[in-house]
């Protein structure tokens, strides 16, 4: 029986801002650039009684909170205390797994530092981060991931919630599977037509049924109605792509794109750099237009980028490939590498993709 601990940093973004700002304690403050284009990074807990919240467009939420503080986003600072809260993370386990800036699962199942319980771990867990960072933090205790996600958010904001292996079929039955981690408004309403609001009545429903209608998805809603979920803590998890994206001040035309493709692709090598010797092989470039639809072209080389300058330049040959309409605009451009190799492996290219002879 694992021991899960799901730690949440609370409104982590405007609280780094509150703490080093004081004047901004107590006010709604919003983590964004001001501006039609841009979107909500984080609100403050005093921001979100107006509703409003991440990923919503910050014009939506100056109309909802007029008086808000809108700060510029500074992810230098954000990652800076991210390593300092991991920091303590190591400190009672070696088995992390970070999710992003904010968040992480540990295993505590064998702790570094001698703890009567799970509980016990996460309480001098929050300790330490309010104590070393001045912020606060949410945690959820329970037997899996999936469960310690839910009860993270059981009490927060600085709240601690524990679902003991006893009580998770009781805690589930009456849960609305809103709270069940990626069901969102869509599968809701799917799962409100067949009569199922609450994880108890999703578990009347069989397997079979599920898997017909929702394929794998459905396979997983089986197991998670009854509390099932046997993923690992997974430390270090290599990142599977980099990317990096920017949305214009107004749509532009396609033969505009080309400095904003180059500024890119330069973000996205200097990610990738950091990736501890791992090389990406496939170049994606992303493109929306002013109607938001999502294109992507992309490529995987014979020979991986080597430089910046080849990165640009197969993303440049992807923004040749793309064929609407002349009069189509764009208002965001983003370049990715995906289909990470070690450096091992990027060696041994040549052995895997042996030259083929050419005919004479």
């Amino acid at each position: 029986m694992r021991k899960i601990i799901h730690i949440d940093m609370d409104a982590f973004y405007a609280s780094v801002e509150q703490r080093d700002d004081p004047s901004l304690r107590g006010r709604p403050v919003v983590v964004a650039w001001r501006g039609a284009r841009s979107v909500v990074c984080a609100a403050s807990y005093e921001a979100r009684r107006y509703g409003v919240r991440s990923a919503m467009p910050a014009a939506r939420a100056e109309r909802l909170c007029p008086q808000a503080v809108f700060v510029p986003p500074d992810f230098a600072r954000y990652k800076a205390v991210s390593r300092q809260v991991r920091g303590i993370f190591l400190e009672h386990t070696d088995l992390v797994q970070p999710l992003s800036l904010d968040e992480a699962y540990l295993d505590v199942t064998e702790p570094k530092q001698p703890s009567p319980s799970a509980t016990a771990t996460a309480q001098a867990i929050r300790a330490q981060i309010r104590e070393r960072t001045g912020l606060t933090a949410s945690a959820g205790v329970a037997p899996n991931k999936f469960l310690a996600k839910i009860a993270s958010d059981w009490n927060k904001p600085d709240g601690l919630f524990v679902i003991r292996p006893g009580q998770v079929e009781a805690f589930l039955h009456p849960l609305p599977v809103a709270k069940v981690p990626g069901v969102g408004k869509v599968m809701q309403g799917k799962l409100a037509q067949l009569g199922v609001e609450t994880v108890g009545q999703l578990r009347a429903l069989s397997l079979e049924e599920l898997q017909l209608r929702f394929g794998s998805f459905g396979a997983a809603l089986y197991r998670r109605a009854r509390g099932i979920d046997e993923r690992p803590v997974e430390p270090d998890r290599p990142a599977k792509s980099v990317s990096t994206e920017d949305t214009f001040e107004r749509d532009l035309p396609l033969d505009e794109l080309e400095p904003h493709v180059r500024r890119m692709a330069e973000r996205a090598w200097e990610a990738a750099t950091r990736k501890d010797g791992r090389t990406g092989r496939t170049v994606v470039l992303k493109l929306k237009t002013a109607q938001f639809r999502i294109h992507t072209r992309s490529l995987t080389p014979d020979s991986p980028p080597a430089s910046r300058e080849d990165l640009c330049a197969i993303a440049l040959s992807l923004l040749g490939r793309v064929d609407l309409p002349p009069a189509t605009r764009y208002r965001l451009v983003g370049v990715g590498l995906s289909n990470f190799l070690d450096a091992e492996a990027v060696a041994l290219q040549p052995e895997l993709f042996p030259a083929q002879p050419t005919a004479s």
